[in-house]
């Protein structure tokens, strides 16, 4: 595509063209943003979502948004895998609930500027009305515990999908990265059960964190297309948290989407620093692995971690390797089954997109490559809500 100006003796276009272009582009397609860990700042007394506030470090704010020609993005409400006991659960459905109403909150608080999206027609009108859409999704099934109804409670609460499981096995399925290893070989029966309650309700099964035997499974089980909501190609990236070949040509065979994934070590192996591992270490045994820490002691860690970010900057990957990653998924499994979930404010960030501010670098280097603007509106979201619209659509034949 991209050799075939240089072929005809086409002038290439400078960078300053390719930003003019990409702003156009983005003037009159919808962008969405499938994964991003921004709740995690709702709490924090300080926080302003707007992005006025100079001193925000969150990746995403309604003003980076603005910058960066991003229309959309969904705020996980994630809970990370701790026990499983009766009690835990109790502790972590609440805490759940908490995010729940902080992400309304916010969205009520800036009201002028943004609104909860509950459907995938809902993005395009709030586009129109000049505010920014904002979805939720759940990262991590562990604050359903074992009972299926909290799925239909948190699908009330605006809840669009579920990613089944985190880093460690749960009671849905086996994590790619538990370090204990497989527990169910893939779902569980009560996970079986899961992926057909979302089907039902109309949320998305999310297959990004899950082991490979679960993706499978979770696969054949679901009557609807699943979603990968930040995960890269594993071929191009060797990483557990990535898909294989056969599980993006399957993925898409079934008509689901694999959306990219900017978190550098998903993108591109890191580089060894055993100094910074080191450091990273004694502070995650300082704060006991960031649980059960007080909001006082959470808030202190969370500072120790940017200090420690400050000391020991890590060697990121870039846009250009990030889109190493779509050129590969495109060439094995096609235009229509790719999109970005960059993982803001839960880990990703490159070298040239730390944030949302920047992240039409990656339309920018779309356009370096030759890939259309119909390719890139696919890329930023009409992939993502094809499959979102077939979800929706089940569940309500099932009326």
């Amino acid at each position: 595509m991209a050799a075939l100006a240089v072929i005809i003796g086409c002038k290439p276009k400078s960078d300053d063209e390719l930003m003019a272009k990409a702003k156009k582009i983005h003037s009159h397609i919808l962008s969405i943003d499938t994964h991003t860990d921004t709740p995690f700042w709702f709490h924090r007394e300080e926080f302003d979502f707007s992005g006025e506030d100079e001193n925000n470090r969150a990746k995403v704010n309604l003003k980076k948004m603005s910058t960066g020609a991003l229309d959309a993005v969904f705020l996980a409400v994630f809970i990370g895998q701790d026990d499983r006991t009766p009690e835990m659960y109790d502790t972590v459905y609440k805490e759940a609930l908490d995010i729940f109403n902080a992400i309304h909150s916010t969205a009520k608080r800036h009201a002028d500027k943004a609104a909860i999206a509950l459907t995938s027609k809902d993005a395009y009108q709030i586009k129109k009305e000049g505010k920014k859409a904002l979805f939720i999704g759940i990262e991590n099934g562990y604050p359903i515990g074992k009972d299926l109804g909290k799925l239909s409670e948190f699908y009330n609460l605006g809840a669009r999908y579920l990613t089944l499981c985190h880093t460690r096995n749960n009671d849905i399925c086996d994590s790619s990265t538990d370090p204990d290893g497989a527990e169910h070989n893939g779902l569980s029966p009560f996970g079986y059960d899961v992926v057909r309650e979302l089907n039902r309700l109309g949320m998305l099964v999310d297959v990004s964190h899950i082991s490979d035997s679960s993706f499978y499974q979770a696969l054949r089980t679901s009557k609807v297309p699943v979603l990968a909501s930040h995960s890269n190609a594993r071929s191009v990236c060797d990483n557990p948290r990535n898909l294989t070949d056969d599980m993006i040509v399957k993925l898409a065979e079934r008509g689901g989407v694999i959306q990219v994934c900017l978190l550098s070590s998903y993108v591109k192996p890191d580089e060894p620093n055993p100094v910074r591992d080191s450091a990273y270490h004694e502070l995650y045994k300082k704060y006991n692995h960031f649980k059960d820490l007080s909001p006082e002691v959470r808030k202190e860690a969370i500072e120790a971690w940017y200090a420690l970010d400050e000391a020991y900057p890590p060697v990121l990957a870039t846009v250009s390797d990030l889109v190493d990653h779509i050129d590969h998924i495109v060439k094995i499994a096609g235009i229509d089954y790719v999109g970005i979930g960059s993982d803001f404010d839960g880990g990703g960030a490159l070298d040239d997109c730390r944030d949302a501010s920047q992240m039409i670098n990656i339309t920018v280097e779309l356009l370096k490559r030759g890939y259309s603007e119909s390719d890139i509106e696919k890329i930023w979201g009409k992939n993502f809500l094809r499959v979102f619209e077939q979800a929706e659509r089940y569940a309500q034949s099932l009326k």
